[in-house]
């Protein structure tokens, strides 16, 4: 997480920023943007500027090795995939404004980190719907908690394993001292994560676009 543009040749770079371009351009035509709660809409934005601060608060080993929790778990149960995947872009951004990223990695950084997490919620949360129960303490526990875990365990690995094809770090190096540290950051973001929608189910469900109240609480 974190990727340096330093670390990488530039047509990778270039190449990242143009898939990324093409997913939000895809984002920005699936999202109905006439149908947003006005409500929802400026609490998000708080979460955009919220998240961006939280990524200030990191550690690191080396370039490209730096820890911190993502927050694609939470941007994805409340707006839905699409728009998480702009809103998370806009955090990157935030990121380039204040000095924290080099902006031809903001592309790389999109695809190899935050794309995955997404999918991995989106793909968590359709599979609960269609095999477990319809219950709160499985939208909580496993879309929220578990995914929360996974998904930056997924988006670690990812990068971990784009460092080491790249020859960036050799792959001991990144097992030994890499991936124990984001296991632990994983608990972290799993507790953050279900934490937050158990807060937000509860006290403002009309924010959080992938919670039913007649799917979840009808019986």
């Amino acid at each position: 997480m974190n990727f340096p543009d330093t670390l990488f040749s530039p047509p990778l770079l270039w190449a990242a920023t143009g898939l990324m371009l093409l997913l939000l351009s895809w984002a920005a035509w699936r999202v109905p943007w006439r149908t947003l709660p006005h409500g929802a809409v400026s609490a998000w934005s708080a979460a955009c500027v919220l998240l961006a601060m939280m990524w200030l608060v990191k550690a690191g080993l080396q370039p490209g090795l730096s820890f911190h929790l993502l927050g694609a778990v939470i941007f994805t149960l409340l707006m839905g995939p699409a728009l998480a995947l702009l809103a998370l872009a806009l955090v990157l951004l935030l990121q380039v404004v204040a000095g924290q990223l080099d902006w031809l990695a903001v592309g790389l950084n999109f695809c190899v980190t935050l794309l995955p997490a997404v999918a991995v919620t989106t793909l968590a949360l359709r599979l609960a719907q269609r095999y477990l129960p319809a219950h709160l303490f499985v939208y909580v526990f496993v879309n929220a908690f578990l995914a929360g875990g996974l998904s930056l365990i997924v988006a670690a690995a990812s990068g971990m394993a784009l460092l080491w094809l790249l020859g960036v770090y050799d792959g001991p190096y990144l097992l030994d001292n890499a991936l124990p540290f984001y296991f632990l950051l994983s608990w972290s973001e799993a507790f953050t994560s279900g934490l937050v929608l158990s807060i937000m189910v509860v006290y403002r469900p009309q924010w959080v676009s992938s919670f039913d109240d007649a799917r979840y609480l009808a019986r």
